[in-house]
């Protein structure tokens, strides 16, 4: 096929070497590429030294008992807490992040664990604080806090603590609830270290004569493979290992769910979603909102699986043709370098200071880039270090899918960046509900520049449907993810078993309809209903629907900065730099966004069927 030089430029067409998309080795992985961690801690030696004085510090918390009812006294006992937790965060990520390196490392697994029963003693330590808050009554703390100026940057806290008042417990209960936290992420280490760590993963020979081993990352980039039968042969393998573990995998689930069940019920809840949803002040209207608009438009949905089954030219689409490029003969594959450079293009709308923050983050070693082995799976971006830049864990593949990617979790760096930035330590952090705008308006920003600089029809009939590929994925998929955790929290609540195969039953019986494999839409072997074994986010306690909320809000936003709108960039940056000092429904208010309403959804199915139209109006030029 004869391409335009923009198409050349843009594409590049990269030897095996050039490209470095296979899980290697960490040692042969040049330093540039990989993650700074010495931003935290120059050593394990000086981790070890702040570990120990800062959790030395928290037995003498105890004193802090009995001094509140005064607005100093108020305010040195959240400074205090405040302080070492800051410290405690820290010292913290630097020991997740090495796991993370290497989750075969004992040493560094063990120093999570070393964090985990420090933040427990926390808690135990710190059980009074707010039970004794809770005491001085509302008006009184609202006196104190016009009274005291350095209680502002608390305000945000010390009001939501009584808005959830009903839910706080007595000092001893607080205690035990703490203790309880020693327990509680075992579900998901063992989870995490199994499947990443000890889980056999196999390799098979493809149709080239290559033998490739189907791990986390080999799947993930295999399953885009052209070769049909390859892609079976990958789906088949990864998914049949799973599924020789998946009582062992769904014993670990249920211990989660029975975790969150254990939370909501200690505290008063009707049930997990409520729990879930109450910290951030999210009503429950929008979760089954979400479930509903999605379910009323799986006719959209599967007009877009529709479209990939005719670009594919196959009689009848297969699950294991979901990830495969449609454009034959075209390869989309960039190197990290051409990565960095269509992104920072594409996010110029958003103003100088904001991409040279990203260029500090390409060049000052912010994001670890390949995958190594033994390295955690996936993709993220850590920002919670308040006083340190944030980090990025990247499984490079150089696919557009993990150029775009690395725009998402630069997004939440951004938006970790800006909020650590602009406000105090106790305010930084936002919630979950908001975490996700950040990230999937960078990818909106991304595709948008892409499709306005290619011309060539077959490029752009790829970029289309990545574009589609990422509604599928972000919207319609963890929606269905939304709707499977909802339905196994159930079970739970009625005190109904949860097993390997049950989880495998539920899921199937979700994935199917979502696909309208009843229909002949697109066929989900039975093999695949254990793909929900291979999610950690249902580890995460109801935290994928806001992938969905988040992109549908992300995308009214990026309609108006696209458009050139006025005081768009402006109103958007101050919500990425509002951290969490507002709930997040009302911070998104203000940045020009209903999320109570259908019209965020609504925008975002206009958008994709728009996509849909313009890949049709192509496909009938040939």
């Amino acid at each position: 096929m004869k391409k335009t030089v923009e198409a050349i430029i843009m594409i590049a067409l990269l030897s095996a070497g050039l490209l470095q998309s296979q899980t290697r080795e960490r040692a042969a992985v040049p330093l540039r590429y990989t993650w700074n961690l010495q931003d935290l801690y120059a050593t394990d030696d000086e981790w070890r030294k702040e570990k120990e004085k800062h959790a030395g510090q928290i037995p003498a918390l105890s004193a802090l008992k009995g001094t509140l009812s005064t607005p100093a006294g108020l305010l040195q006992g959240l400074k205090t807490v405040s302080g070492i937790s800051k410290e405690l965060v820290r010292l913290a990520n630097y020991s997740s992040m090495k796991s993370d390196q290497d989750t075969r490392d004992a040493g560094y697994t063990a120093m999570r664990q070393e964090m985990s029963q420090i933040f427990t003693d926390l808690q135990t330590q710190t059980a009074f604080l707010e039970p004794e808050i809770l005491k001085l009554g509302r008006q009184t703390v609202e006196t104190m806090i016009r009274q005291e100026p350095g209680l502002q940057d608390y305000k945000m806290y010390l009001l939501d603590l009584f808005r959830r008042n009903e839910h706080k417990l007595s000092e001893k209960e607080e205690k035990l609830i703490a203790e309880a936290g020693l327990m509680a992420e075992s579900p998901y280490n063992i989870y995490t270290l199994f499947s990443n760590a000890e889980l056999p993963y196999p390799q098979v020979t493809l149709s080239d004569g290559s033998t490739v081993l189907v791990d986390q990352a080999g799947y993930q980039r295999y399953r885009a493979v052209a070769n049909r039968q390859d892609r079976e042969k990958v789906f088949q393998a990864f998914f049949a290992s799973l599924e020789k573990f998946q009582r062992s995998l769904g014993a670990a689930l249920n211990g989660q769910i029975k975790k969150d069940l254990f939370y909501s019920r200690a505290r008063n809840y009707p049930n997990t979603l409520a729990a879930s949803l109450d910290e951030n002040n999210i009503p429950e209207a929008v979760y089954f909102n979400l479930l509903k608009n999605v379910n009323d438009h799986l006719p959209t949905f599967h007009r877009y699986l529709n479209l990939r089954k005719k670009m594919l030219k196959v009689d009848q689409l297969k699950y294991s043709d979901l990830y495969v490029p449609v454009v034959p003969g075209l390869e989309l594959e960039y190197t990290i370098e051409q990565a960095q450079t269509m992104i920072l293009e594409a996010l110029k709308p958003l103003g100088k200071e904001y991409g040279q923050v990203i260029e500090q983050a390409f060049n000052e070693r912010w994001v670890d880039v390949y995958p190594t082995t033994g390295k955690r799976s996936g993709a993220y971006s850590n920002g919670d270090s308040y006083d340190v830049h944030p980090y990025i864990l990247m499984n490079y593949n150089g696919q557009y899918n993990d150029v775009s990617t690395l725009a998402h979790e630069l997004g939440h760096s951004m938006h970790s960046y800006l909020s650590n930035k602009t406000q105090p330590y106790p305010t930084a952090s936002y919630s979950i509900f908001v975490a996700e705008v950040a990230s999937t308006l960078n990818e909106a920003l991304l595709i948008d520049q892409q499709l306005k600089k290619i011309k060539d029809d077959q490029v752009r009939l790829s970029l289309l449907m990545n574009h589609l590929d990422g509604i599928k994925g972000t919207v319609f998929r963890q929606t269905q993810f939304a709707e499977f955790e909802w339905a196994i929290h159930q079970r739970a609540e009625r005190g109904e078993p949860l097993t390997g195969e049950v989880f495998s039953q539920l899921y199937g019986d979700i994935v199917r309809k979502y696909y309208g494999h009843d229909s002949g839409v697109c066929l989900i072997d039975d093999l695949f209903r254990v793909e929900w074994a291979f999610i950690p986010h249902f580890y995460y306690n109801y935290y994928v629907y806001q992938y969905s909320t988040s992109f549908t809000a992300s995308t009214a936003l990026a309609e108006k900065i696209i458009a050139g709108e006025k005081g768009a960039v402006d109103q958007y940056l101050a919500f990425l730099s509002a951290g969490g000092s507002e709930y997040p429904i009302d911070l998104l208010k203000k940045a020009g966004v209903d999320m109570t309403s259908a019209e965020p959804f609504q925008k975002t199915m206009a958008v994709m069927n728009r996509t849909m139209d313009e890949i049709e109006k192509i496909l009938a030029k040939k």
